[in-house]
């Protein structure tokens, strides 16, 4: 339990069951303000509403949650606060105006509106909507037109005066042919008269953000903006990876869609689960994914970051890291946010029945955004082990590991090799006992270099892909075990 990415030590933010989107912002005074969904049933019922509930504290403890529309009312979802330079505090949700009764769910429709507090959040305006424009989206929808299907999960973003804040649309109901779109207003910032607030639907058109090429699942746009003003946006498919986009006028016409990649070429694959992006206050970039490609809602423990930086226009992600896990596997995690706080950064997020607010580390952010620095040498905080420079092939080594896996320990394996040829079988590295208790590294079935471990009850088995592995070239692999997450992991090179 001292491992900080496990999210069991965590602090728990107020809901009376199912809830979502629990979104951070700093109020004037210093302290949090979170807005979130919840409801006493499960997604989608009704009674679902949006409240907001804040913390003096950075997140330890919360006032009791404020609803913002009555939960016996119709429904209202999927909320996104912005405080403005006045200390306006604004909160943006669905709200299901016309009470619609619709199969499965009625919370993914209805109108898009905001209330806003004067006085940091402890009492609210009236409700006001947002003029959402006809589009072929909503012409062609489920419904013909007669309600609008949408909803909302980024963060509202802010480029000079201009507000923007991006959601997705959909034909099918639930969740199926969808679509991007932004509002911008140019002068909500200013105006403090809320009737006089100037809203733009983008981009221009009859189409959203879409590559039909990517297939009917295409949603929960998310933006941030980058240093020349230009606005980049990540969204979820089923194609087990994010797909981006990029608007350099304003959000008003979009770059045709494609499949978001790390700095190295290689894709970034993520299952259909929220991938949140925010800049931040040093001008780089943080991505929460999952670094996997199981198909639908699943896979969504551990969270994976990856680091961000501007490059050519674009951003180029780093390598990830492990952010969080929870010890159940099956227990997954999303829908996140990000506060720093004097130079700590604290994330929050939902398991669908519990929100809470975690502290990263700082030092493991950094080293994301200070990955490929050729000054980096090897690890050597908590070295057990080290031989060489030479060892032949399929050396014994005497490693004297004490790891309880089922404890949350690890331990890592770094090492340097030459094959002349990838037949199956070498062994390059054996650290296991008269017992066969232990671990050893070889050279796989595919071309692969692989780690095998066995303790006499149970073994497990990790290769890296395919194709990354040359004869006659030296090679760096390092494998990462990690009992907390229960993972293992390989970088090549």
């Amino acid at each position: 339990m001292n491992d900080w990415r496990n999210i069991r030590n965590g602090n728990i933010i107020p809901t009376v069951g199912y809830c979502d989107q629990p979104y951070l912002v700093t109020l004037p005074n210093g302290g949090w303000l979170c807005a979130l969904t919840t409801a006493a049933g499960h997604e989608g019922a009704h009674g679902e509403f949006v409240g907001v509930t804040r913390s003096a504290d950075r997140g330890r403890t919360w006032t009791p949650l404020l609803p913002l529309e009555d939960p016996d009312g119709p429904e209202s979802c999927y909320s996104v606060p912005l405080v403005t330079p006045s200390g306006r505090v604004y909160v943006f949700y669905n709200y299901n105006g016309d009470n619609v009764r619709a199969p499965k769910r009625s919370d993914e429709l209805g109108w898009f509106v905001f209330r806003y507090s004067d006085d940091g959040g402890a009492s609210w305006s009236e409700r006001f909507r947002l003029p959402m424009r006809m589009t072929r989206c909503d012409r062609e929808n489920t419904f013909a037109g007669r309600v609008q299907l949408f909803w909302c999960i980024s963060h509202a973003v802010v480029t000079q005066d201009d507000v923007y804040i991006a959601f997705t649309k959909m034909r099918t109901y639930v969740q199926e042919d969808n679509e991007g779109w932004v509002f911008r207003s140019p002068n909500l910032l200013r105006e403090r008269d809320p009737g006089r607030i100037r809203w733009e639907l983008l981009p221009e058109g009859d189409d959203g953000i879409r590559a039909p090429e990517l297939g009917s699942v295409q949603e929960e746009h998310n933006i941030v903006a980058l240093g020349d003003g230009s606005l980049y946006c990540m969204y979820r498919t089923a194609t087990g990876h994010p797909a981006f986009s990029i608007s350099r006028d304003g959000a008003r016409s979009w770059s045709p869609p494609e499949i978001a990649r790390y700095a190295d070429g290689r894709p970034i694959k993520t299952p259909r689960a929220c991938p949140m992006m925010w800049r931040l206050a040093n001008g780089r970039y943080l991505f929460w994914y999952h670094n996997n490609s199981i198909p639908g809602w699943g896979g969504r423990n551990p969270v994976w970051i990856a680091g961000g930086t501007e490059r050519d226009g674009g951003i180029a992600w780093s390598q990830p890291e492990i952010l969080f896990y929870d010890p159940d596997e099956n227990l997954g995690m999303s829908y996140p946010d990000l506060v720093e706080s004097d130079g700590e950064f604290f994330f929050s997020h939902t398991q669908k029945t519990v929100a809470r607010v975690v502290r990263a580390d700082p030092a493991l952010l950094e080293a994301l955004w200070g990955q490929g620095n050729p000054a980096a040498g090897p690890v050597r905080r908590g070295l057990r082990l080290e031989s060489g420079p030479v060892l032949e092939k399929g050396a014994a080594v005497a490693a004297d590991l004490t790891v309880d896996l089922s404890r949350g320990q690890g331990f890592s394996v770094d090492l340097r090799f030459l094959a002349h040829d990838l037949a199956p079988g070498q062994v390059l590295l054996d650290a296991r006992d008269a017992r066969g208790v232990g671990f050893a590294v070889t050279i796989a079935a595919r071309g692969t270099v692989a780690i095998g471990l066995c303790d006499r009850s149970h073994g497990a088995f990790w290769e890296c892909d395919e194709g990354l592995l040359k004869p006659g070239r030296e090679h760096r692999v390092a494998f990462l075990v990690d009992g907390g997450p229960k993972t293992i992991s390989v970088v090549v090179d």
